[in-house]
């Protein structure tokens, strides 16, 4: 027998075409999904599972611990078939995998039933859930599933205002009893009050200016730096090319619980030497204790230009999983609370602040994506807390 389903993770009343379940990060989403399309596996049909990644759709909607796999005793659980993408029942109903990074697989296939999970997440969200739809052609009523944490992406708001569209929400608090103990109180307590925690942990769409960084948050931030500081670190996001885009260069403190931006050191038009003496010089300046390096343009080469000018302190490389905006969002959440402090004037970095997620900008973020780095590192070190991004 498969788990119940609390009410909020039951589909909405008749009649619609798609159930939009929008809720917070640990709300039931998935499970929410996964059991809709369980409870439609019960003979030969065709289901189409459709994530922001294939590695999503099986280690999260397939896989994962509220996955559909988790739903069936063991010997009635599907079977995955990795060649064919596919999961299949003993029934002969079948769900088949696709990535929303290539809405063109869409075509051809047809299907009586969807699960779109992380719709917000996809790359191109319009144009997949068009193809998709396209294939919900078979039965006397196709339907579509989609589950989200929201995002102010124009995809979902067209979603929104569909007429056949039904909507239930519901904040990560509504699934509590299936949450570890202090997950909700540590998150609360670090991103309470913040537009990143009315996002994901409300589920609430969180309508902004069109970037991460709001100009009032930035105007508020400016002040003096303390005598000392516990850790010093300067941030290099180095350039694909020497004529490309610049070099971000920052430095960043911390004390007391707080950051500090230090100084803007970018440059543009380097040499790999030329940027690296640059990063050095600074460390030396502000003695401080780390290079931190995006390793994303050639980790071996990053490191070697680094050592060769002979830094004085540790060299870390970091390594880029998510997208920009992504790695953005919890350092954006640190200026709504107040916990950066800008000690002096930085305005081709507040730009890019202001610009950076929006696509606004024109060029590559450099200063920014150097001044997250500095900041995560600082404030939001991997180990030390837990943190909340959009996948």
């Amino acid at each position: 027998m498969r788990p119940a389903s609390a009410l909020h993770q039951k589909p909405p009343p008749d009649p619609w075409t798609t159930w939009l379940f929008l809720g917070g990060r640990g709300a039931g989403k998935t499970f929410a999904g996964a059991s809709w399309i369980a409870g439609l596996a019960t003979g030969p049909c065709n289901l189409a599972l459709v994530g922001p990644t294939f590695h999503d759709v099986r280690e999260v909607m397939i896989e994962g611990p509220s996955g559909l796999k988790s739903l069936f005793p063991t010997g009635e659980r599907p079977r995955w078939e990795a060649t064919r993408k596919r999961l299949v029942w003993k029934n002969g109903a079948v769900a088949q995998a696709f990535s929303a990074e290539d809405p063109d697989s869409l075509r051809g296939p047809q299907f009586h039933a969807a699960w779109a999970d992380e719709f917000c997440a996809w790359p191109k969200p319009a144009e997949t859930l068009a193809m998709l739809r396209f294939g919900l052609r078979l039965g006397q009523d196709p339907r579509l599933v989609v589950t989200t944490t929201p995002r102010p992406i124009r995809a979902l708001r067209t979603l929104i205002a569909e007429p056949g569209t039904a909507q239930t929400r519901a904040p990560t608090a509504a699934n509590a009893a299936h949450l570890a103990p202090a997950f909700l109180a540590t998150l609360q307590g670090l991103y309470g009050g913040t537009r990143l925690a009315a996002q994901e942990l409300d589920g609430l769409i969180v309508e902004g200016e069109g970037g991460l960084f709001r100009a009032q948050d930035l105007a508020r931030c400016r002040g003096a730096p303390p005598a000392a500081f516990d850790r010093v670190v300067v941030a290099v996001d180095p350039p694909a090319t020497a004529t490309g885009d610049a070099c971000g260069i920052v430095v960043c403190g911390r004390f007391d619980g707080r950051g500090f931006v230090l100084a803007d050191r970018t440059a543009r038009g380097l040499s790999p030497a030329g940027w690296a003496r640059r990063a050095v010089e600074a460390a030396v300046a502000w003695n401080a204790d780390a290079l931190v390096a995006e390793a994303n343009q050639g980790g071996d080469m990053v490191r070697a230009v680094l050592a060769q000018a002979a830094p004085p302190c540790a060299v870390k490389l970091v390594k880029a999983s998510i997208g920009k905006r992504a790695r953005a969002e919890p350092v954006a959440a640190l200026y709504e609370q107040g916990r950066v402090v800008h000690c002096g004037a930085f305005p081709a970095l507040e730009e890019e602040l202001m610009a950076l997620g929006s696509g606004d900008l024109g060029h590559s973020p450099d200063r920014a994506d150097a001044l997250v780095w500095a900041l995560s590192e600082l404030m939001l070190g991997v180990g030390r807390r837990p943190r909340l991004s959009v996948l």
